[in-house]
C-alpha cells in the first residue's frame, strides 16, 4: 500500500480524524496553493527523474521555508530512495517526498513528541514565552479553553507586566475560557505574580497552570535573565517544573521564528513549539525548518481565528494538508 494510500485510510478511520484533515485542509491552504502547485508543475515538465529534477525540487523546497539543512537532507534520502526503488517515473516520487516529509519530522523520536506533559493528580505548569506580537496571550487564552474543554481546572498568572494592555488582554481571555487570572499591578515583578499564581493554583486544586511571559527581546540580556527567575521561582515552588516550556512562534515570519526559537531555547529550555497564524503564511514549510534544526516538536498550530482553532500538531495531517490537492486528483 502506498504512503497516499495509507494517508487515506488514516483520515477516513474516524469523524475526529476527518474533523482534523478538514482543519489542516482549510488552514494551510496558502502554503499547499504555493507548494503544490510548484511540484505539480515540475512533475508535468519533468518525465524521468535525474539531477536538474532534483535541483528544482531542492529550490521548491528551499522557497516553502521547509530550511535549507533539512532540504539538503530530504534530497539525499530521496535519491537514495529513488535509486533503491529503480523509479524513473517522476510522478511516482510524489509518494516518496510525503513519505520522507512526516519520516523528518520525526526523525528517531516516536509520534508521542506532540503531546503536551501534563502530571497527572498534581498541578502542572506551562511556561509561554516568545517576544511580543507573535500571538501569544492569544494561544495562551485557547490553549486554557481546550484543557477546559477536557475537564482540567486551569488558573492563568499574568507575567507579562511591562507591556500596556498585556494584563488586561490575558482577563479578557480567561473570561471567554471561563478560568481564573492571577495578577498584580503592570511593571510588578513578573517572579512575584507567578509565585502568586502558583499559591493560587494550589489553593484552588488546580490542574494546570499556565504563565504567560514578557517578550522585550530588544534588551534580550535582562529578557533572560527574568525568564531564568522566573524559571527558578517555579522550580523552587514545584520540583519536576514548569513541566511545558512552550515557544510562541509567528509562522508568517518564516527563517526570522527559526532565529527568534534557537533565542529562546538559550535561555530556557524550550520543550515545544506553538506556530500561530500557519494559516495567513505561505511559508508553512518552517515546521519541518524548527523541528529538523532545532530538535524541538511542534506541539500547537493556529489554523485560523476561532477560540478552536488552536489545534494539536499532527505531522501525519500537516503533510496531507500539504498535498490533499494531488490527493484528490489521484482520487
Amino acid at each position: 500500500m502506498g504512503f497516499m494510500d495509507k494517508f487515506k485510510n488514516k483520515f477516513k478511520q474516524s469523524e475526529e480524524k476527518q474533523e482534523v484533515s478538514t482543519k489542516y485542509k482549510e488552514g494551510m491552504k496558502k502554503t499547499r496553493s504555493s507548494f503544490s502547485g510548484k511540484i505539480n508543475n515540475l512533475i508535468a515538465r519533468y518525465r524521468k527523474v535525474d539531477e536538474d529534477f532534483f535541483e528544482e525540487l531542492e529550490e521548491i523546497l528551499i522557497s516553502a521555508d521547509v530550511g535549507v539543512m533539512t532540504v539538503m537532507d530530504l534530497i539525499d534520502e530521496l535519491k537514495m530512495e529513488v535509486k533503491r526503488q529503480n523509479i524513473h517515473d517522476t510522478k511516482e516520487v510524489k509518494e516518496i517526498i510525503s513519505e520522507k516529509l512526516v519520516e523528518i519530522y520525526y526523525g528517531e523520536a516516536d509520534e508521542k513528541i506532540e503531546e503536551i506533559h501534563l502530571e497527572e493528580g498534581q498541578l502542572s505548569v506551562i511556561l509561554v514565552v516568545g517576544v511580543n506580537g507573535v500571538g501569544k496571550t492569544t494561544s495562551i487564552g485557547k490553549l486554557a479553553h481546550q484543557l477546559k474543554q477536557k475537564g482540567k481546572n486551569v488558573v492563568l498568572a499574568a507575567g507579562d507586566t511591562f507591556r500596556a494592555g498585556a494584563i488586561e488582554q490575558l482577563e479578557v481571555w480567561g473570561e471567554r475560557a471561563g478560568v481564573d487570572v492571577i495578577k498584580q499591578n503592570a511593571g510588578s515583578d513578573p517572579a512575584a505574580v507567578i509565585f502568586d499564581g502558583i499559591k493560587a493554583a494550589k489553593s484552588r486544586n488546580a490542574d494546570v497552570l499556565i504563565c504567560d511571559t514578557a517578550g522585550r527581546l530588544q534588551n534580550k540580556v535582562n529578557l533572560m535573565n527574568e525568564l531564568s527567575k522566573v524559571k527558578r521561582v517555579i522550580e523552587r515552588e514545584i520540583p519536576g517544573a514548569p513541566h511545558e516550556v512552550l515557544l510562541v512562534l509567528d509562522a508568517t515570519t518564516g527563517q526570522n521564528a527559526l532565529n527568534q526559537a534557537k533565542t529562546f531555547s538559550e535561555a530556557t529550555d524550550v520543550s515545544g513549539i506553538v506556530l500561530t497564524k500557519l494559516d495567513g503564511t505561505a511559508k508553512g514549510g518552517i515546521v519541518l525548518a524548527i523541528r529538523n534544526e532545532l530538535q524541538i516538536p511542534v506541539k500547537f498550530v493556529g489554523l485560523g481565528e476561532q477560540m478552536d482553532d488552536l489545534r494539536e500538531f499532527d505531522a501525519h495531517a500537516f503533510v496531507y494538508g500539504l498535498f490533499a490537492d494531488m490527493l484528490q486528483e489521484e482520487e
